[in-house]
Order: structure tokens, then sequence, then C-alpha cells
């Protein structure tokens, strides 16, 4: 997921894709500890995803005004 795309949601949305990407992070981590997981490179991507998130998040909260236009 682009930084473009993330700023493009509401912080609600933002929220929700949160929630959804840490719970998909926990079964990444799940299967490859019980070693199904076929692509462990996913898993840094969705850590990345995450941060990006929070980033913008951040970001949001520091420079509300900014973020309007």
């Amino acid at each position: 997921m682009k930084v473009e795309d993330i700023r493009t949601l509401s912080q609600d949305e933002m929220r929700q894709k949160l929630t959804d990407l840490r719970k998909e992070l926990f079964n990444l981590r799940f299967q490859h500890g019980i070693g199904q997981l076929e692509n462990p490179r996913k898993i840094k991507l969705i850590q990345k995803d995450i941060a990006r998130i929070f980033t913008v998040l951040g970001e949001m909260a520091r420079n509300p005004k900014q973020m309007d236009n």
C-alpha cells in the first residue's frame, strides 16, 4: 500500500485498515511459526504498511489544517 493511497483514507478507515493488517500479521506469524508460510517476505510488507499508516496518522495529529487540503 502506498502512502498516497493511505492519505486518501479517512481516519476511521485508516484505523480499520490498521486493525485488519494487525490481524493479518498475527495470522502470518502463526503460519510462519508452524512452518506453513510460503512467502515470509509478506510479514515485512505488512509491517511496513502498518508503519506507514502510523506515520500518516501522526502527521495528521501534528498538522490537522495541512491535511485538510
